[in-house]
């Protein structure tokens, strides 16, 4: 019995750590945080919708909690963010670049359009 309960947890844990992102994913989701949160601060002057503004916030959001759920750790996933910030903070609207970084999300993070609907829900 305690042969059976170990296999099972041996493979509930290989399981679990298997589902790792990749540098690449990871580069992409720091890029496109970096990007959503200058869309979030656009210097005054700038076009753009307030609803923009939500689905960037809760994009962050929602990448942030797919990637601590993947096990990146937080200050890792912070430290990267904050590069990508740094990067992109003040730049101008670029609605390829932002509209790249929403068709990336929906396919990186399962559920991903639903999980930002449902934080721009809960924004108010």
């Amino acid at each position: 019995m305690k042969k059976i309960i170990i296999s099972i947890f041996l493979c509930l844990f290989t399981t679990i750590s298997s589902a790792e992102i990749s540098n690449v994913d990871k580069t992409k989701a720091w890029d496109c945080s970096g990007i959503y949160m200058a869309n979030y601060f656009l210097p005054s002057g700038e076009t753009f919708e307030y609803s923009m503004k939500e689905k960037s916030v809760a994009s962050v959001k929602v990448l942030k909690a797919y990637a601590l759920e993947a096990g990146i750790p937080e200050k890792d996933w912070d430290d990267g963010v904050n590069n990508a910030v740094d990067e992109y903070y003040g730049s101008k609207y670029d609605e390829v670049k932002t509209n790249e970084c929403h068709e990336f999300l929906e396919a990186f993070v399962p559920d991903g359009k639903e999980r930002v609907k449902k934080v721009v829900q809960t924004l108010y």
